[in-house]
């Protein structure tokens, strides 16, 4: 996907917190840490440095939902991070953003810290995060 196809979908996925544009998505992917998998209903974004991997985003087009398109763009952003050296992934996730807290539940994912007031919002209050993870099994 191109850097305006991701920033598209993204910005047709998320208002709350603020859709990446282009230009940042034109900015991860010339990085060497970035990871990126994608197909047509959605795409998963991270980023690995040593043993340890962040998801930085995870977009399923509002259509294609609740039917294992983000859980297996997870699963292949897992793997794919694996093959670079991670041992460990975590993310973090909107405290209110419930579907996605029980998505990353069901992948194995465990709460494992809040981080206070980690998404602004202009005109509304802090949002906290809730930081997720989990160890990459090898097989």
């Amino acid at each position: 996907m191109t850097p305006e196809a991701l920033a598209a979908l993204h910005a047709r996925c998320f208002t709350v917190p603020r859709p990446f544009n282009a230009a940042e998505f034109r900015g991860f992917l010339v990085s060497a840490h970035t990871v990126l998998v994608s197909r047509p209903s959605g795409f998963a974004l991270g980023r690995v440095f040593t043993d340890e991997a962040e998801l930085l985003t995870l977009a399923v087009a509002p259509e294609a939902r609740r039917n294992g398109h983000g859980r297996a763009l997870v699963a292949e952003l897992e793997a794919e991070a694996m093959a670079k050296g991670a041992h460990r992934v975590f993310l973090e996730v909107a405290e209110a953003n419930v579907a996605a807290r029980r998505l990353y539940a069901a992948a194995g994912y465990r709460e494992s810290g809040i981080r206070k007031g980690y998404y602004r919002h202009a005109g509304r209050p802090a949002e906290d995060a809730v930081v997720m993870d989990k160890l990459l099994k090898r097989t």
